[in-house]
């Protein structure tokens, strides 16, 4: 017999599987077309769906809604292209963008952690927004212009050398990568850990009578979220080869949690899906108008109107209830027979 989180995150599984297909597929497509902008953009959507899911981790499982993610997200984006500059190592720039996110993720959570409610969110709104302007101002940091001139580097996998100059290849990385942050989250929300920032969401007065720390299953749900994030940031300017500080203002974070809502919060998968969507939405309506904002924010009305659970949250149950018909025609072991 199954529970019904162990049926849940299977259910998650087969949407990000689905995802995964359909990314090869895609992928494929390109290659064979050499069409080099939209595999960029996929991967872009990739990095971004790094970020939703991050927020779906704090918002879909622990109930925490923040609207300064972009905080961890930029500077996991501005460690790893300094860090880029100087010496032109993917594994440098990634465990120097890790570490500076665990560390700002531990001073992050000790100061929003205080609070509950509409307060934690608007002191993670404001500390994106202080972090983003002191960015801004620096012109040891790029000021308004940002970080430009990041090297395309060469990412060594062993066997093989992996150029990020390469569309195919790059996008092909990144699925890799956002798919193991995902197969973390997962497995972490799938441990008792997992269940007990589930539990914050359903009655967080209830848990400390379960022996656990509520304001430490908060900060360990806060730092994963962040690392999550900062990481999927890292990515950023191997892509695209520059940084702004638009990484770590409102309108990112603002997106992100657009992706998790249209997608379908505390699915994880819905997460990524939604950043894919909304990112192939966004340059496909671009191309038609420059009011794109507009339909986008109206596509949102209408998901929230029509599909609070979203699009993954929408399709889940019928998913579930075939999970649960197959584990229901599985045959029961037989009992061992012991010897008289």
């Amino acid at each position: 017999m199954h529970d019904r989180l162990d049926i849940s995150m299977r259910a998650n599984h087969v949407f990000f599987g689905i995802l995964v297909i359909v990314a090869l597929v895609f992928a494929a497509f390109a290659s064979f077309s050499g069409d080099v902008f939209y595999l960029r953009l996929a991967t872009e959507a990739l990095i971004l769906g790094g970020l939703a899911l991050s927020i779906d981790i704090l918002l879909g499982f622990t109930g925490l809604l923040s609207l300064g993610q972009a905080l961890y997200f930029g500077i996991g984006a501005y460690v790893s292209a300094l860090v880029l500059r100087e010496a032109p190592s993917f594994w440098l720039a990634m465990g120097a963008a890790g570490v500076s996110v665990l560390l700002a993720g531990i001073a992050g959570g000790l100061i929003a952690n205080r609070v509950r409610g509409v307060y934690f969110a608007l002191i993670t709104f404001g500390m994106a927004q202080v972090v983003a302007k002191v960015v801004y101002n620096s012109r040891e940091l790029g000021a308004s212009d940002g970080l430009i001139g990041i090297p395309v580097i060469e990412v060594p996998l062993g066997f093989i050398t992996l150029s990020a100059g390469d569309p195919l290849g790059f996008f092909l990385f990144t699925l890799v990568i956002i798919a193991l942050l995902y197969s973390v989250s997962a497995y972490l929300l799938g441990t008792p850990f997992g269940r007990i920032i589930i539990a914050l969401k359903a009655n967080e007065k209830r848990v400390p009578y379960l022996g656990y720390s509520t304001w430490a299953a908060r900060m360990a749900a806060y730092v994963l979220a962040a690392v999550i994030a900062g990481l999927a940031g890292a990515l950023y300017p191997m892509l695209r080869g520059f940084v702004s500080p638009e990484l770590l203002f409102f309108a990112t974070s603002g997106d992100a949690l657009i992706m998790v809502i249209v997608g379908g919060a505390g699915t994880l998968a819905g997460a990524i899906w939604g950043a894919v969507i909304l990112t192939m939405l966004k340059s496909v309506i671009g191309s038609w108008t420059e009011h794109h904002l507009i339909v986008i924010g109206l596509i949102f009305m209408s998901a929230i109107l029509f599909m609070p659970k979203g699009i993954v949250g929408m399709l889940k149950p019928f998913v579930e209830r075939n999970l649960l018909r197959n584990s229901a025609r599985q045959p029961k072991p037989e009992p061992e027979r012991t010897a008289l």
